[in-house]
């Protein structure tokens, strides 16, 4: 959701903090914010609105420092506002703040805080988290490091909530302290300079070197060290971890959007999912982060996947992979579900969560949920240091490298690779020859070229998104895996273009949805030349009956849609367990191309954001 930059150093923190705040735009935000201490006090700047908007305010009002806190906000307490936007100040206007979560109780702080004489400035939950830290300063009197971390520990054991936040002091002009619970933090270490950010791409072009905060620590950074303690008060030992990526690998290049990037780079990101994990010798994928024996897996009688949004796309298409290749009972569920049902699940069901950030909140909770069941649970997510890569069990690193674009597009097909390469292993050790796995494998080892293959479509797809980009409705259409895509390919243009979507199996088509079709409502139906192929091509023709439009995914040598769609996109042909790999580049194209059609943010749509890191 939101972010935070924050520096201490050498150099002028503002042209940091604004670079830095430019890089995770992707996060979604509604007003922007910095803080400065200059040896005179503390400047702050904000602004509702763009980056852009802030850097001009900061423009016509300049603020100096070599220390400093950034913040994106994405409201929750409170409108959008200058009042609202981060940084916040404590009641002495010595303190300033900023904060990505949500403190529950804040409305019961707050009141205590004015009993006390405290006079507030905004409606947020964040200006109360300030005001409790700077008035325990204050109390202390220990105007020191320790004594600003002690206040910030003592505020901390009163609240309630999720918190990642920076905090200044004017009285500590070479200090800032940072402290995490449920909001991701990182400490980027330099030379001669340090670094705190709720994600790491916004200081890769820094440091290479960082290290990720646990739940329930505080960081006090200096320009020459650092400190990290628990809210307990005892000092803990960290992992210095190399960033994976580089400055280069978070700008969109030639591309004029970073989804469009991000979809033509799959060619990549499938074949890095899958890299030094195929074994011919043994015609099976190999997943050593499993950190399970083949004994372990064949002793699995059930699998729960789960996740949000995307990822809950993929772990459907999951349970059809397994159940086909590994016949192992699947069930999928949304992570915020899973979090409060009381799920019956039996010793030898295995837990995987699905996330490609490693910090969803609602994905993380179900992880810590199923573990304190005492399931083995296993994680598959894209960034290293994450906090779902850290608690899990084990798990599978994605390797699709910086996906800046709200919408999920490589990070999905990854998921998928990921998928397919699972239910092959399971497959392997149950019931799948030798022979078959090699078979399977061969196909894998194309799978990068047949991508190459289908994103080579991008000019048809725009046209026919320009031809449709002013429906009102679209629905989507498809069977057995291909129906989470059809799910997949909704959402997409959901979240890009703001036109309603929906997504269903084609065969319940006439068991309510038919009723939305239309000469206005275009129905994408996605039909390869499968088992179901008949049955898809059935159903498109009772759409056509209806008058309604039908853009149809079918296979590359196969001329039967032409007689009943208006629009065939051709993917490639492959075995059913690659398709809904195809199949997804084309619906992901079709929703660029229409938001681009219509003018719309592509990757910063209102309302979303890329990490939802509170619930």
């Amino acid at each position: 959701m939101c972010g935070i930059v924050g520096y201490v150093g050498k150099a002028e923190a503002v042209p940091v903090l604004l670079d830095g705040l430019r890089r995770l735009e992707y996060r979604g935000y509604d007003s922007a914010g910095v803080a400065t201490l200059n040896g005179h006090g503390i400047e702050v700047r904000k602004s509702v609105g763009r980056i852009a908007e802030l850097a001009r305010v900061i423009g016509e009002s300049p603020v100096h420092g070599r220390i400093g806190i950034s913040h994106t906000r994405w409201a929750t307490h409170g409108g959008v506002t200058n009042e609202n936007a981060h940084p916040h100040y404590d009641q002495s206007g010595k303190l300033v703040l900023v904060h990505n979560g949500v403190i529950e109780n804040y409305q019961t702080l707050r009141e205590q805080l004015e009993e006390r004489g405290h006079v507030f400035k905004s409606q947020t939950d964040t200006e109360v988290l300030a005001h409790l830290i700077g008035e325990a300063f204050e109390r202390n009197g220990d105007i020191s490091q320790a004594g600003l971390v002690t206040a910030v520990r003592e505020a901390l054991r009163q609240v309630i909530g999720t918190y990642g936040i920076g905090v200044l002091h004017s009285a500590l002009p070479g200090v800032l302290v940072g402290a995490r619970r449920g909001s991701p933090l990182v400490v980027g270490i330099g030379k001669g300079e340090h670094f705190l950010a709720s994600d790491v791409s916004a200081i890769v072009a820094h440091t290479r070197e960082a290290v990720y905060l646990n739940d329930y620590e505080i960081v006090a950074l200096r320009e020459d060290g650092f400190d990290i303690s628990t809210l307990a008060g005892s000092g803990v030992s960290f992992q210095v971890s190399k960033v994976e990526f580089s400055a280069e690998d978070v700008d969109k290049g030639t591309y004029p959007h970073y989804m469009l990037k991000e979809i033509y780079e799959q060619p990549n990101s499938v074949r890095d999912a899958m890299r030094g994990r195929l074994s011919p010798e043994e015609a099976t994928a190999k997943l050593g982060g499993l950190n399970m024996t083949n004994a372990d897996l064949r002793s699995v009688e059930r699998i729960i996947l789960c996740g949000c949004g995307t990822a809950f796309h993929a772990a459907m298409v999951g349970e059809y992979l397994i159940e086909s290749l590994a016949h192992i009972p699947v069930e999928c569920e949304f992570a915020s579900e899973l979090r409060y049902r009381n799920l019956p699940t039996d010793r030898d069901t295995l837990v995987f969560v699905i996330s490609q950030s490693g910090e969803t909140a609602d994905t993380l909770a179900a992880l810590r949920e199923s573990q304190r069941k005492g399931h083995r649970t296993l994680g598959i997510c894209n960034s290293v240091g994450s906090t779902i890569a850290r608690e899990s069990d084990g798990g599978v690193y994605m390797h699709a490298g910086p996906e800046i674009g709200v919408a999920a597009t490589k990070s999905f097909t990854s998921q998928l690779t990921i998928m397919t390469l699972l239910a092959t292993l399971l497959g392997r050790i149950r019931y799948l020859s030798y022979a078959e796995g090699l078979e399977i494998l061969a196909n894998l080892e194309r799978l990068p070229a047949l991508v190459s293959q289908t994103l080579e479509l991008d000019a048809q797809v725009a046209a026919i998104a320009k031809k449709y980009a002013k429906a009102p409705n679209f629905l989507f259409m498809g069977r057995q895996a291909n129906y989470p895509i059809a799910l997949e390919g909704a959402l997409k243009l959901k979240e890009i273009s703001y036109i309603a979507a929906s997504g269903y199996p084609s065969a319940e088509l006439k068991h309510g949805v038919i009723a939305l079709v239309n000469e206005v409502t275009p129905s994408v139906f996605i039909a390869p030349r499968d088992a179901v192929f008949e049955k898809n091509v059935s159903n498109i023709e009772e759409v056509k009956a209806r008058k309604g439009p039908v853009i149809a995914i079918g296979t590359e040598g196969n001329d039967h849609l032409d007689k009943v769609a208006d629009e065939v996109i051709r993917i490639p042909q492959s075995p059913d367990y690659i398709t809904p790999i195809l199949a997804s580049i084309p619906l992901q194209l079709l929703a660029y191309h229409i938001a681009a059609e219509l003018g719309c943010d592509v990757d910063k749509p209102r309302n979303l954001a890329k990490s939802v890191t509170v619930e």
